[in-house]
C-alpha cells in the first residue's frame, strides 16, 4: 500500500514525534509513505468560525497535495472528520472540485481506523509498563465513528494495564476556537475531565488527537499531576522498541 501522511497543523508544530510514530509503524506494517509537502491545514478552524470561502481555499490546496495519494492517513481523528464530512459539501457548488472533494474523502483514514484494516498489524508486538486510560475526541467519536479501532491497538501492548475513563466521551474542552472564544466554560470543561483522569489512577493519558490531550495535559500540569500524555501511536511505537530491546537482550 502507498499512503501519504497527512501530519495536521499541531502534530507538525508542537509534537512532530507523533508524525515520526505514525511512519514507522506503517511502513513495519508494509506500507510505502510518503510526505506530500504541499499540504497545509484543513481549514478547520477557519470553517467553525464560518469563514468558507477562506476554507476552500485550503481544501483545494490539501485536495491538489494528495491528488496522487493511493491513502491518506492522519493522527488525527478530528481533521479526518474534516476531509471526509466538510469537504465534499463545502464544495458542492463546484462540480469539479466536488468531485475531487468526494475521492479525497474516500481516501482519507485516521491513523489507527487505518493501521487495524492493514495487512501485518497483526505481526505488532508492543510492551509497556504502566497504568493507562483513553479520552474520547469529540469529532473522531461523533464524526467519524471511530471508536474501537483505538482501543484495540491500546490491548495489543503488553504489560499496559487498561482502565477505562468515566464519562470518556465528554469534550475536553478545547474545541479549537471553542477555547479561545469560551475560555471559561473551556477552562471548567477540562478541570472536570482532568480530575477525572487522575481519579483512574493512570499514569499514561492516551488519545487520537494532540489537541485534546495537549490541552488536557496542560490541565494536568497546573493540577501538580505527573501524568504523561502519549498519542495512541506515538505509545504503541515506543512500546514496539521496547519488545524487541527486551527481546533482543533475552536473545543474547
Amino acid at each position: 500500500m502507498r499512503v501519504s501522511l497527512f501530519i495536521t497543523c499541531v502534530a507538525d508544530a508542537m509534537y512532530p514525534q507523533v508524525g515520526k510514530a505514525v511512519v514507522r509503524l506503517l511502513r513495519r506494517c508494509g506500507c510505502t509513505v510518503d510526505f506530500p509537502e504541499g499540504q497545509v491545514c484543513c481549514g478547520q478552524p477557519a470553517f467553525n468560525s464560518g469563514y468558507h470561502e477562506d476554507t476552500k481555499k485550503a481544501a483545494k490546496q490539501l485536495i491538489r497535495a494528495f491528488a496522487q495519494s493511493e491513502y491518506v492517513v492522519t493522527p488525527s481523528g478530528s481533521c479526518a472528520a474534516m476531509i471526509r464530512h466538510h469537504y465534499p459539501p463545502l464544495l458542492a457548488g463546484e462540480p469539479e472540485w466536488h468531485e475531487k472533494a468526494i475521492q479525497l474523502a474516500a481516501k482519507t483514514y485516521e491513523f489507527s481506523e487505518f493501521l487495524v484494516r492493514t495487512p501485518g498489524v497483526d505481526t505488532l508486538r508492543a510492551e509497556f509498563q504502566g497504568k493507562a486510560t483513553y479520552h474520547c475526541s469529540c469529532h473522531m467519536t461523533r464524526s467519524l465513528g471511530v471508536t474501537e479501532e483505538p482501543l484495540q491497538l491500546i490491548r495489543r501492548i503488553e504489560g499496559l494495564d487498561y482502565v477505562e475513563l468515566p464519562y470518556k466521551e465528554d469534550c475536553c474542552g478545547f474545541g479549537g476556537t471553542f477555547a479561545v472564544k469560551m475560555h471559561d466554560i473551556s477552562g471548567e470543561m477540562v478541570d472536570e475531565k482532568a480530575r477525572r483522569i487522575m481519579d483512574t489512577g493512570a499514569t499514561v493519558l492516551l488519545g487520537s488527537d494532540m489537541a485534546c490531550l495537549m490541552n488536557i495535559e496542560g490541565r494536568l500540569r497546573r493540577l501538580g499531576s505527573p501524568i504523561k500524555a502519549y498519542h495512541v501511536a506515538e505509545l504503541l511505537e515506543e512500546g514496539v522498541r521496547r519488545y524487541e530491546a527486551g527481546h533482543t537482550a533475552n536473545a543474547r
